[in-house]
């Protein structure tokens, strides 16, 4: 750190991380950018990364996990705030007009795997977890009753009150095909949206768009829910009005009809029967409106402050597990561990190689997208960024530090190399101290320590 501190290249250095945003793994590349004059094949301008501290530019590692760089989670965070919003109140390409649409915030949940521990309340007070006078004994002795008033950091959340009753199977294998039963319940509700108005469904289209914008969640026992928001638009998206018989009442009815309807089949293996997978029963359909308790913004913040978590709520690892790995040598809850273990054996048995569990073992089975739109809902995350970039390029170019050049006129010629990434330990100490003052920074380790 005093070496760096010292160093002749300090302040460029510094640069480089304050536009990382606070970075905490950027990732180093070596090479350079040529510009040249396409008639006489002229040099107008280089840049090239000899001249950086360390021979590298540093760039943000753009995860989304908040448990691996919280600055860059935090930016992938707001991105997905405004990208719901937009769907909602209009903005960024979607006209404002979106919100006479009949819009729906829905939650499916996962059935239950078996009784876990659970923090309960009502009227503003804690409840005890599962209160039993005449409880049942476990076939493995255990009692299925639990009397204490679990605060929000226990650690017991989420574990079940007999793991060896607890259905790790089925957890698991229900991970592994909510992407399918996501896909099933949405074709669904326009099969049934169609039957609602009275049209074949291939005319759909030309008369109503469903469109949506979800993000998984994983609960404390290990399994997924998907928070959706659900809209209705005339044909083509929310440039035009839905049919009169579109209401909020058609689709609220709609989405009630494809939750209960819909399943997933896991087909027999080994010695176990065919297993068929649903929705949970419970089933959470609420209107969005700019005033009242499920506001435009209550949504967007709930939806994007998970489109950054994965599965650490569980107590799970953020990375792959190697199937030769010893998970005794990692710090994993015992419920976690059991979750994992059951993956690994899973990913093992041939007629269920396409679920691809033993690669998915550090999401519990789960291996969709957590934060998904359709094609019509607004902008989409990529529309950010460029936007982003492009006015990152407009003010590089105001301010001198990039030339100004005719696109039509000029070539450009790139070289590109990885070289690395993340920073030493003195350059980490510094980073954070030169960066602690950033919003997307500090907002990171707010969210880091609660």
């Amino acid at each position: 750190m005093i070496a760096r501190l010292n160093s002749p290249d300090y302040d460029r250095w510094a640069a480089q991380i304050h536009r990382t945003g606070g970075c905490r793994q950027p990732i180093h590349l070596r090479g350079k950018v040529d510009h040249y004059d396409r008639v006489t094949g002229r040099l107008l301008h280089r840049y090239t990364t000899r001249t950086e501290p360390d021979g590298v530019l540093r760039l943000p590692c753009k995860t989304r996990r908040a448990s691996r760089c919280p600055a860059c989670a935090e930016v992938y965070r707001t991105d997905t705030y405004h990208l719901i919003r937009a769907g909602v109140t209009g903005g960024k390409g979607v006209p404002d007009t979106v919100t006479s649409h009949p819009t729906l915030f829905v939650t499916l949940t996962a059935p239950s795997f078996g009784t876990v521990h659970a923090r309960r309340e009502k009227g503003g007070k804690v409840l005890p977890c599962h209160p039993r006078r005449d409880a049942e004994i476990c076939p493995h002795g255990r009692t299925m009753s639990c009397t204490t008033k679990h605060s929000l950091d226990d650690p017991r959340l989420g574990e079940p009150l007999c793991p060896d009753c607890y259905d790790y199977t089925g957890s698991v294998l229900f991970n592994a095909l909510a992407p399918l039963l996501w896909k099933r319940f949405a074709d669904s509700l326009r099969r049934h949206l169609a039957k609602l108005g009275g049209i074949a469904l291939k005319d759909l289209r030309h008369h109503l768009t469903a469109s949506f914008a979800k993000v998984a969640e994983y609960q404390r026992r290990g399994v997924v829910h998907f928070h959706a928001v659900i809209r209705l638009d005339g044909p083509g998206g929310p440039t035009a009005p839905p049919p009169a018989w579109a209401t909020a009442d058609a689709l609220t009815q709609a989405v009630q009809h494809a939750a209960r309807v819909v399943s997933a089949l896991v087909p027999a293996y080994d010695d176990q029967p065919a297993r068929l997978f649903k929705w949970g029963i419970q089933l959470d359909i609420r209107p969005i409106t700019l005033t009242g308790d499920l506001t435009d913004q209550a949504v967007a913040g709930y939806i994007a402050k998970y489109a950054t978590k994965a599965a650490e709520c569980v107590g799970t690892l953020d990375r792959r597990i190697n199937p030769l790995d010893n998970l005794d040598t990692y710090n994993l809850r015992d419920h976690a561990k059991r979750l994992i273990t059951e993956c690994l054996r899973l990913g093992a048995i041939e007629d269920l190689a396409d679920l691809r569990l033993a690669q998915w073992a550090h999401m519990l089975g789960f291996r969709g997208h957590f934060s998904t739109r359709s094609r019509h809902y607004g902008p989409t995350l990529g529309d950010l960024r460029a936007a982003r970039e492009q006015h990152a390029r407009d003010d590089d170019i105001t301010t001198g530090r990039l030339p100004l050049f005719d696109e039509d006129t000029v070539l450009t010629v790139s070289e590109w190399a990885y070289a690395g990434k993340g920073h030493s330990a003195g350059d980490l100490l510094l980073a954070a101290a030169i960066t602690a003052s950033m919003p997307a920074y500090a907002h990171g380790h707010r969210e880091e320590a609660s």
